[in-house]
C-alpha cells in the first residue's frame, strides 16, 4: 500500500492511496499498464528485413520471368526470402531472349546468428535492394536463302549416311 502527500494548511499529512478491489494501489496499476504497453510497443515494432529484385531492360517493356515464375513488364520488382542462384528470362518481340543466371549473396547482417538481431531484434526496417540492368540485342534475321541452302545440305547428307553437327 503506497502513501499519498496531502497539504493541508501549511504542513504535509500522509494518508492511504486508494486501492483497487484487488490490493493494487492506482499508481501500481499505472505502472504496470504503462510497461505492458511500453514493451507492447517494443515487440510491435521490432526488426524486419526486406528484399527486393528489380530487373531493368533497355528498352524497357520486356516480360520478366525469374525462376520460371512470370514477375511482370520491365522494370519489374519481386520480394525473394531466400538468397541463393537465381535464373532470370526476358523476353521481347524483336529482341533475342536473354537468360540470366544471377548469384544473390547474403550481407553481412543476414549471416547465421547476426540474421537473429536484424530479423528480430533490429528496431525498424532493413532493405536490401537488387537492380540488375539487361541490355536487350536486337534479332539478328538470316536471309532465306541462306536458311534453305543449309536444309539442302541437311537432306544430302542424311540421304548419303553422314551427317555433321551444325557449325558454331
Amino acid at each position: 500500500m503506497g502513501l499519498l502527500r496531502t497539504e493541508t494548511s501549511n504542513s504535509f499529512a500522509l494518508r492511504p492511496q486508494p486501492t483497487i478491489g484487488i490490493g493494487l494501489s492506482t499508481s501500481t496499476i499505472l505502472v504496470r499498464a504503462s510497461s505492458c504497453t511500453l514493451a507492447l510497443l517494443i515487440l510491435c515494432n521490432v526488426g524486419c528485413v526486406r528484399r527486393r529484385m528489380m530487373v531493368r531492360t533497355n528498352p524497357p517493356g520486356a516480360t520478366v520471368s525469374v525462376d520460371n515464375q512470370v514477375i511482370g513488364t520491365s522494370p519489374a520488382a519481386s520480394s525473394f526470402t531466400y538468397y541463393g542462384t537465381r535464373e532470370m528470362r526476358i523476353d521481347k518481340e524483336g529482341f533475342r531472349t536473354e537468360t540470366i543466371r544471377r548469384k544473390f549473396n547474403p550481407p553481412w547482417y543476414q549471416w547465421p546468428g547476426l540474421d537473429f538481431v536484424s530479423e528480430t531484434l533490429w528496431p525498424g526496417e532493413i532493405r536490401d535492394e537488387r537492380i540488375i540492368d539487361v541490355q536487350l540485342v536486337p534479332k539478328e534475321f538470316e536471309p532465306s536463302e541462306n536458311v534453305v541452302r543449309r536444309a539442302d545440305a541437311l537432306r544430302n547428307q542424311a540421304q548419303t549416311g553422314v551427317v555433321t553437327g551444325p557449325r558454331k
